[in-house]
């Protein structure tokens, strides 16, 4: 569906420049943006090397797994009927712990295995092997739904994918944005809590 709403946006943007004889704006503009984006490519490369570099030091270091430690009331909380000791706690953990320090290329594979743990768990509640609630199958749990919408609300601490543009594109101070950034992801956070424990209970 996406793919035929940006080709038909392209197709009435071609298709009125040549009516208004500015075909040759469009093809100039076309192009510049082409190496844009390579050089901002290039530029979130080595941002993304620089960051993934730190988060296995981190994780070398043990400081993520003190983190994830840490985070694991707040994933009880979230996540009450996943059982202490299951994978998907795990993988909650270093995915909610990658989008707070703005790693969101990162966090998708973990997010990934979370999905696939969190399936299973639903296929064993299906076989009452679980003693949660079962679903029906192809139905989405509470548990991912709200990971899911937890995941999107995405608290940060750091933006980096934000701070690399706003420096792609000449910012004097690029990472003036982090204060509004916090604020930002923490209501959006909070919102997304808020909902998924309203409709937890409904």
């Amino acid at each position: 569906m996406l793919n035929v709403i940006w080709a038909s946006m392209i197709a009435v943007g071609i298709l009125y420049a040549a009516l208004t004889g500015n075909l040759a704006a469009v093809a100039d503009g076309a192009l510049d943006s082409a190496g844009e984006a390579v050089q901002l490519c290039i530029t979130m490369t080595g941002i993304m090397s620089f960051w993934v570099g730190l988060m296995e030091i981190a994780s070398g270091s043990g400081l993520i797994r003190s983190m994830t430690r840490a985070i694991q009331p707040f994933v009880s909380f979230l996540f009450p009927r996943i059982p202490q000791k299951h994978p998907a706690r795990e993988y909650i953990s270093a995915n909610l712990i990658a989008n707070i320090l703005g790693l969101g290329w990162a966090c998708t594979p973990a997010g990934l295995k979370a999905m696939e743990e969190l399936e299973k768990l639903e296929e064993d509640r299906r076989n009452g092997r679980d003693p949660g609630p079962a679903r029906p199958r192809g139905t989405a749990g509470n548990e991912m739904c709200t990971f899911l919408i937890i995941n999107i609300s995405s608290l940060q601490l750091i933006p980096v994918n934000v701070i690399a543009y706003r420096s792609q594109y000449g910012s004097a101070a690029p990472a003036s944005i982090v204060g509004a950034g916090i604020l930002a992801t923490a209501v959006s956070t909070a919102a997304a809590v808020i909902f998924c424990k309203a409709a937890d209970r409904s």
